[in-house]
């Protein structure tokens, strides 16, 4: 029998200043998955993302990790649960590469509790895991947006959560160090966590995921393994693009191919 999920919302409405997104959203997250979200520009993952992360309280409804409302948790106890890469962020003005990735270590601090050998280890790890070290003396301004975000990628890593979630996380990167990341959050996932990223390349959801959530005008219109979601029908209702869905040749994924539009 499956296990209910960790992290859910059950009925949601989830909005921005009195306008509704999504109405009556109960969407679970399966267990040790990789999911990821997708849908058209302004459908609602991101708003679900937020709901998820304790950013956006329901007006209706509510969102549970381990039965508990997220309102609930002290921040500190949710932060050493439940990580998040939001889809902008500002870094403090003059702060360095590695004392950014070092705030990923604040909710494990305490009056008691202070820096430790595992702290300055889990801060290295997650700066080498994003090709940062040699950046570690730098200044986050300096940096280039694609270089920003693997900064603000290691803080979430040396947080050292359970669940992970991203918001459009391959945002700024080049297609290099796209698949990096994804390859990064692959190797997380089999080592036990559950990752939740919204994602625009349907190619890095099928390839990676192993549960989608699709998405459209604030509702899930499908859920389920890659293969099972992603097909030719779903994403023309979806997206609005006829397109064939065929087999990757070096993964066995589906893969989207565009039908020419004139």
């Amino acid at each position: 029998m499956t296990e209910p999920a960790r992290l859910r919302t059950r009925g949601a409405t989830l909005g921005y200043d009195g306008r509704v997104i999504s109405r009556d959203l109960s969407v679970g997250i399966p267990d040790r998955s990789s999911t990821a979200i997708i849908g058209p520009n302004a459908c609602g993952k991101s708003t679900l993302l937020r709901g998820l992360s304790r950013l956006l309280a329901p007006s209706a409804g509510e969102a549970v990790l381990d039965g508990k409302v997220l309102a609930s948790y002290r921040p500190k106890e949710f932060a050493r649960a439940v990580g998040l890469l939001p889809q902008t962020s500002i870094a403090p003005e003059g702060i360095s590469v590695r004392d950014l990735v070092a705030r990923g270590r604040f909710p494990h601090q305490g009056l008691i509790r202070q820096w430790t050998a595992r702290d300055e280890e889990a801060v290295a790890e997650a700066m080498a895991a994003t090709h940062l070290s040699d950046f570690a003396a730098r200044g986050v301004h300096e940096l280039s947006g694609g270089q920003r975000q693997r900064v603000w990628t290691a803080m979430a890593l040396a947080q050292e959560t359970s669940i992970l979630l991203l918001d459009e996380p391959t945002t700024y990167l080049d297609i290099a160090h796209q698949y990096d990341l994804m390859d990064l959050l692959s190797a997380l996932h089999r080592d036990g966590r559950t990752i939740v990223a919204v994602l625009h390349d349907l190619a890095h959801a099928a390839r990676y995921a192993t549960h989608l959530i699709a998405m459209k005008d604030g509702r899930v219109v499908a859920e389920g393994a890659p293969r099972d979601v992603l097909t030719a029908d779903l994403v023309e209702e979806v997206f609005e693009l006829a397109c064939l869905v065929i087999e990757d040749p070096l993964t066995g994924t589906p893969l989207v191919v565009p039908r020419p539009r004139s």
